[in-house]
């Protein structure tokens, strides 16, 4: 199967360059594979992840879904990933304390004319535990017009 890591890669960079929330939430998240309809990532939770009790915020849990789903699209060709419709986030256990690394994995199932379905995972440890898992529906018919769009590439 065809890496789209490059193609990823360059739509992560156009979110720190453009986006108000990823630079300040998440800027050292790193993006570890890509292919066609399937991305993952990993994140190291600092400080700025965490709530007063200091283990990993829900709500950075939910912007990764959002964050992680929107990649998941744009691994199918989509420079632009559209809009979000519904994000769901199940919270199974803790994701971790400050200097924990944490492994999100993220699936576009079905790219459509009009909407895309992505399920998100996430993982604490090596042992690839599950501690939360979202998913996240995207508007994407204004975003098929993007002239950036590689749909022919990566979305066969």
């Amino acid at each position: 199967m065809k890496s789209a890591l490059p193609f990823v890669q360059r739509v992560w960079s156009s979110f720190l360059m453009t986006s108000g929330l990823e630079p300040t939430l998440i800027p050292r998240l790193k993006l570890v594979d890509a292919v066609p309809g399937h991305v993952k990532l990993e994140l190291t939770i600092e400080k700025s992840h965490t709530n007063r009790l200091e283990i990993l915020h829900g709500g950075t849990v939910a912007s990764l879904a959002d964050l992680a789903g929107s990649l998941a699209v744009s691994s199918r060709g989509m420079f632009s990933t559209g809009v979000s419709t519904d994000l769901n986030v199940t919270y199974i256990s803790s994701g971790g304390k400050i200097g924990d690394k944490i492994f999100i994995e993220s699936k576009c199932h079905k790219l459509g004319r009009s909407l895309a379905f992505t399920t998100v995972e996430f993982y604490k440890s090596q042992k690839y535990e599950l501690f939360a898992r979202g998913t996240h529906t995207k508007y994407v018919a204004a975003a098929m017009k993007d002239e950036n769009n590689r749909l022919e590439e990566y979305n066969a």
